[in-house]
């Protein structure tokens, strides 16, 4: 191999990017699973209840305008609360729903192989010279294969990269980071929306109980996110990346696996359905006095909106089916329950983890000490006259860090949802807004943390075609997308915000 990549595992000296990697891989991996993490966190919201409580603390309600105490989950109220609620809390916590019902319609899509064809036919079908923007663009929409995208999109890259005379190490690293570092962004309203939204309304409703955060209410931001991303992602590849790489004069045996004839008829019937599916809805939806729309005729809000998971279930579950059959996946019908329960299965590991994450979300918001620290916080950036969106920025930093740390988005979001969304609704932000920001810094890092249990993958498919690479050489891979990607999301967020562009129809950056 005419230009060997450094390998920058424990030889020679490191660099101090390299050293504050592996402080962060230390800590991280002392932190308990995100499960215990969070039986922790509801033991200590008990502790800081009672000793709380214990002053006589007080705080007015902004919502209600009362004066409420902060309550001690260590006494009877507060015990016989703890048991009573427990099941509720896990039953009634709104992301249950809403994720597991997308999953149904997506997981299902996946198992019979649509998602993954799409993605394939999408990169192999690029012209030569959008291959990068090909590459980039499936990575980022694969999220609504979840994490299957990190496992498919940046190997096909790197064959197909290698097939055109690129250096396939460039492919793997854009399909790396549309993948991971686009993880959030999407023009399709995925899993992530609900289950992100689910928590957001379930903390924002202590402020405010009418108040609804909808999966689509980060469609407008994030769909334009995905050509951000392309541009920026391809920009980086082609200027920054491949040059740093150089020629690849490896002799490497890949061929690309091409889509089947059938396959391809999957792809034309799963589009015919879908666009039937998407007919219906709109005669259901854009007539004046159409079904979907509210007694005045508006869509906002309407029951279009808050059926839109069923809605976006019905059209996985039809595309998918059209597919399915077409390929011989689906013979009878009671393929598709079980292909669908294929896909619970992968679920369970998120369900586990919201039975503890509900709890310590309850808890904090029955205690009222969430209300009260977002009253105080507020009440502290107001008067240092910090409430401009420069601070909403800042709290974009803050999650990009703590992500480098705690790798499970829908974690870090039950963890920081309850301090910074009641605060910034003080602030007259839209829980919407916020998380929005919550999710720029969220996906920008996870490329760069230790802790994505994906890393070791793609560094498994790096090695095939550059035997000496170590995690340094990954890193330094993408270390450019993530400044490249949180810089140009950020600026675009601030433009997003000065010009008051609405983030969904009926929503944007003020709750008024």
């Amino acid at each position: 191999m005419a230009n060997p990549l450094p390998d920058l595992a424990p030889q020679g000296k490191k660099s101090a990017f390299m050293r504050f990697l592996d402080v962060v891989e230390r800590v991280g991996n002392k932190l308990p699973h995100p499960f215990i993490l969070f039986v922790y966190l509801a033991l200590l919201v008990m502790v800081v209840s009672a000793v709380v409580s214990a002053f006589g603390v007080t705080v007015v309600h902004p919502g209600t305008q009362e004066e409420v105490a902060i309550k001690s989950l260590i006494s009877t109220e507060g015990l016989r609360y703890i048991i009573d609620s427990m099941l509720d809390n896990f039953t009634g916590f709104r992301p249950l729903g809403l994720v597991l019902a997308m999953m149904l319609g997506i997981g299902l899509a996946q198992q019979v192989g649509l998602v993954q064809t799409f993605m394939r036919k999408t990169i192999l079908n690029a012209p030569r010279s959008l291959v990068t923007y090909a590459v980039l663009f499936t990575g980022v929409i694969g999220n609504l294969a979840s994490d299957a995208a990190l496992v498919i999109v940046p190997p096909l890259a790197a064959m197909v990269f290698y097939a055109l005379g690129r250096h396939p190490l460039a492919g793997l690293a854009a399909g790396f980071a549309g993948a991971g570092a686009g993880f959030t962004a999407n023009i399709f309203i995925a899993g992530t929306d609900a289950l992100l939204s689910g928590i957001s309304t379930e903390v924002a409703q202590t402020i405010d109980p009418n108040l609804v955060v909808t999966p689509v209410d980060n469609w407008y931001f994030m769909s334009f996110s995905v050509l951000m991303l392309m541009v920026v992602g391809a920009f980086v590849t082609e200027k920054i990346i491949e040059p740093k790489l150089g020629k690849y004069e490896g002799n490497v045996d890949k061929g690309l696996e091409q889509i089947t004839e059938v396959e391809n008829r999957g792809l034309r019937n799963a589009l015919i359905a879908g666009l039937i599916y998407l007919g219906l809805v709109s005669l259901l939806v854009l007539p004046s006095g159409a079904p979907l729309r509210n007694e005045e005729g508006g869509l906002v809000p309407s029951p279009f909106l808050n059926g839109i998971v069923p809605i976006i279930f019905l059209f996985f579950v039809t595309v998918a089916v059209a597919y399915g059959v077409t390929v011989g996946k689906i013979k009878e019908s009671k393929d598709i329950p079980q292909y669908m329960g294929e896909a619970m299965k992968q679920m369970s590991g998120y369900i586990v983890l919201i039975f503890a994450a509900a709890q310590f979300i309850a808890y904090f918001n029955w205690s009222n000490l969430g209300i009260w620290i977002a009253v105080t916080s507020a009440e502290f950036l107001q008067s240092m006259n910090m409430t401009g969106v420069y601070v909403v920025v800042g709290f974009t930093l803050l999650t990009a860090l703590l992500n480098l740390f705690i790798f499970s988005g829908s974690a870090q979001w039950a963890l920081m949802a309850p301090i910074f969304v009641p605060m910034f609704m003080l602030l007259d932000y839209h829980p919407a807004f916020v998380q929005l920001a919550y999710r720029i810094g969220d996906s920008s890092t996870n490329i760069i943390t230790p802790l994505n249990p994906y890393i070791l993958v793609v560094l498994a498919f790096m090695r095939e075609y550059a035997p000496k690479a170590g995690f340094g050489t990954l890193f330094s891979l993408m270390l450019p997308y993530t400044l490249f990607f949180l810089g140009a999301w950020i600026v675009i967020f601030l433009i997003w915000s000065l010009l008051g562009l609405p983030i969904v129809p009926g929503v944007g950056m003020s709750l008024h």
